[in-house]
């Protein structure tokens, strides 16, 4: 066998891409549809990857191991920044050509994205209910629900904080402190700002781009559609930063 062939077949079944390239399967033969599956089946991905980031961030900051966990607040903004810049691709198709294959989406929404609920719940934004609306008894569900019972990654930075001789009861005068030291403290605290900061924009970039393309139509999950995401805009994951 041939190097090049090796090189071939190893990159493909590394990445397993007969699969991956297999799972993009739309409901119609509408030009856009391929676009809104591959946007939200990347946003999935991603949101995998940043579960992923925040389960390793949370032990290094309760070591108070700064450099790694500074790296890993920034790559996480950074993922969030990405899922961001998906929403210019998705805000090409047109109301009009959305319409064209909506109501062949049955009652699929990203309001059902376990792993968007994991994430709210690891930042802070949601406790057991995010659990809610799936089965009982789903892998799903029991996920959220385990993860909500964790502490979650301002939780993890509170004990940062008191490692580094800042008491975490007292959060104004601490930041006070942190901010004069202007220190790698200072830098984690920032970090914290930023990523909260890069979630709300993708969930205000989210939710104009609905109501762009769906106006105030219901959402295809049940939900009030952009009134609905409108509500969790600009509600900050870390308010005592802010």
């Amino acid at each position: 066998m041939t190097n090049s062939r090796i090189g071939y077949d190893s990159y493909r079944e590394y990445l397993a891409l007969d699969r991956l390239l297999d799972v993009q399967r739309p409901n119609t033969d509408q030009p856009d549809e391929l676009l809104f599956v591959v946007v939200h089946q990347s946003h999935e991905l991603w949101f995998k990857e940043l579960l992923h980031e925040l389960d390793a961030l949370r032990p290094m900051l309760r070591k108070a191991d700064s450099g790694p966990a500074l790296r890993t607040l920034r790559r996480s903004r950074l993922i969030i920044k990405t899922l961001t810049a998906q929403i210019d691709v998705l805000e090409t198709m047109t109301s009009e050509r959305f319409e064209t294959f909506r109501t062949k989406l049955g009652g699929g929404s990203g309001f059902y994205s376990a792993q968007f609920r994991e994430i709210e719940v690891a930042l802070g934004r949601r406790g057991r209910s995010a659990a809610e609306q799936f089965p009982e008894g789903s892998a799903d569900r029991m996920r959220i629900e385990t993860r909500a019972a964790e502490p979650n990654v301002f939780d993890a930075f509170l004990d940062y904080l008191s490692a580094q001789g800042y008491s975490p009861d007292d959060i104004p005068a601490a930041l006070g402190s942190l901010h004069d030291d202007d220190g790698v403290v200072e830098q984690i605290t920032q970090a914290m700002v930023d990523l909260d900061q890069a979630f709300q924009e993708w969930q205000y970039r989210h939710v104009v781009m609905v109501q762009r393309v769906i106006g105030n139509k219901r959402g295809t999950g049940g939900t009030a559609g952009a009134e609905f995401l409108r509500r969790a805009v600009f509600k900050p994951s870390f308010p005592a930063l802010w």
